[in-house]
């Protein structure tokens, strides 16, 4: 089924990153952390779906995207900045392996993030005990919704960058000896999202950790 979503709201996260807010359709239904495919409604656009992640609840009466947007790569998402009230977008009924299976790790790369901001605002609303996110990214400025995820009670943050000294965070990548440092139990669900290469190579590490794969939660499902 297709449903039309028009633009409510739309403000900028990060220099590149931007919360859009629609209406929701009364038979918009869908689990925390899944997607849907979204298609600009203007010429030339209507053909060129792209898959987004709600990042709204369930429960809330609006739909909410945060989207990152590559101006080089001449596509949908380079239209997003551009994207006015009342501008309209087709979405299909949501998809999408990663759901909420309860607090756990999560792991996230960049714009891979989008999944578990309706998850872990969804435990929150719920009282749910808490999670443990961490979150790389090239530099500060990238990590969308910083100051969220600081003042979520829930949630236990660690934000990883590329380089050394343009921040004070954590710096390098998320690899073995990072994750043996902050993760202390292995029997509990741990959710990836990212660039592939990234994924695979998490994916990796947390078996090599002792970490089942059944508890393993990404794109690829269990």
């Amino acid at each position: 089924m297709t449903h039309i979503l028009t633009l409510q709201e739309i403000e900028t996260v990060t220099p590149d990153t931007y919360r859009l807010t629609f209406n929701r359709p009364a038979d918009f239904d869908f689990e925390a952390g899944q997607a849907t495919e979204l298609s600009i409604q203007k010429a030339g656009l209507k053909d060129e779906g792209r898959p987004f992640t709600m990042t709204s609840r369930p429960t809330d009466k609006h739909l909410e995207f945060v989207i990152k947007s590559y101006p080089d790569h001449n596509g949908v998402t380079a239209e997003i900045p551009k994207l006015g009230m009342t501008d309209q977008v087709a979405a299909t009924d949501p998809f999408g392996a990663i759901t909420d299976h309860g607090p756990g790790v999560f792991i996230a790369g960049g714009a891979g993030v989008t999944p578990f901001i309706s998850i872990l605002r969804k435990q929150q609303q719920e009282g749910e005990a808490q999670a443990q996110l961490i979150f790389a990214n090239k530099t500060e400025d990238d990590i969308i919704l910083k100051d969220m995820w600081q003042s979520m009670s829930n949630v236990a943050e660690t934000f990883v960058v590329d380089k050394a000294g343009e921040s004070d965070f954590r710096t390098g990548q998320i690899d073995k000896s990072l994750l043996q440092e902050l993760v202390a139990e292995t029997a509990q669900p741990f959710y990836i999202c990212g660039p592939g290469g990234m994924v695979d190579d998490v994916r990796e590490t947390l078996g090599s950790m002792g970490v089942d794969d059944q508890h393993i939660i990404t794109e690829d499902g269990w």
